[in-house]
């Protein structure tokens, strides 16, 4: 099969119709439906049908389409290994959770740029669990995603992951709380209390029940909050209390207490679909993104103490 008629059924599975794939490639409309009828006699079946005005891909279109993706990677690949020198080239799409942006990407992504200038990287928040289906769905090229020691994430056979960096996670109280605590925060002394967990994502329910259930209690989750200054906001003024950073600068009025026991441990993963990693534009971020020595840090928070 020809693999530039490979790339122009990717990119319709990707973009959703002929005039988007002509104007992306700079073709005309007429000759991206003829390499369509190519690519599909060489194939054997119908790799598109009509629907309405436009047309969608077939289950076979979808089944190609998703092959496309690592035999194009594997030419690039391939490519790359022949002329070590050739520049990675294409359109790299990472999602992820706020932080593992600010903590991963955002650091390597002037460099990379430099060095790699025909590398375009594009962003785009998302909890785990949205980014593990866009990445099954082959949406995204390149996941940050994280999960907690108490409630490990359970991923598609189709992806895989690398550790990127862990931190460990504490009980946010009020101040006055917090002093009342001591140095370290009993769970059970907090059984009564309202617990606030994530909105878009299970792994903080998840932990916090996990918590309650060693320490003999059922928390009592009444609010689920994505934005940790949002969450900070309602345990000052009352309305529970949640797991935070133990390291990140906490808001005025609020602190964040180490647990007696167990520890709590945020992990941050880079995950993929399993065969892409060697694709050159995603080798290049992947190779930046992880630990040189393989061990894994534990970064600073990126977050200004307030004030500053």
């Amino acid at each position: 099969m020809d693999t530039r008629r490979l790339s122009l059924l990717l990119a319709l599975s990707r973009l959703g119709s002929m005039r988007a794939v002509a104007e992306n490639m700079n073709l005309t409309t007429s000759t991206v439906s003829q390499q369509i009828a190519a690519l599909a006699k060489e194939a054997g079946t119908a790799l598109i049908e009509p629907e309405g005005r436009r047309v969608r891909l077939t289950p076979a279109g979808w089944r190609l389409a998703d092959h496309a993706v690592t035999i194009l990677a594997a030419v690039d690949a391939a490519r790359l290994d022949l002329d070590p020198e050739a520049e990675p080239v294409g359109t790299l799409r990472i999602g992820g959770f706020a932080t593992g942006i600010r903590v991963s990407v955002l650091p390597i992504l002037g460099e990379l740029t430099a060095t790699h200038p025909g590398i375009d990287v594009v962003i785009s928040e998302y909890e785990p669990i949205e980014a593990f289906a866009l990445l099954t769905d082959d949406d995204l090229d390149l996941a940050l995603t994280y999960d907690y020691n108490l409630a490990p994430a359970a991923t598609s056979p189709l992806l895989e992951s690398v550790a990127l960096w862990s931190v460990p996670w504490g009980l946010g109280l009020r101040t006055d709380e917090a002093q009342a605590a001591g140095e370290a925060a009993t769970l059970p002394d907090y059984a009564d209390h309202t617990w606030i967990v994530n909105s878009r994502n299970t792994a903080d329910e998840d932990a916090v029940r996990t918590l309650g259930a060693m320490a003999g209690f059922v928390p009592r989750i009444a609010h689920q909050i994505d934005s940790l200054e949002l969450l900070e906001d309602l345990i000052l003024a009352g309305y529970g209390v949640g797991l935070l950073p133990i390291d990140r600068p906490a808001s005025p009025g609020i602190t964040v207490v180490p647990l007696a026991g167990p520890a709590v441990i945020h992990n941050a993963y880079a995950v993929t679909r399993k065969g892409r990693a060697n694709w050159p534009p995603l080798r290049a971020v992947l190779d930046r993104l992880r630990p040189p020595d393989g061990t894994i840090p534990q970064p600073t928070w990126p977050r200004p103490v307030p004030g500053n």
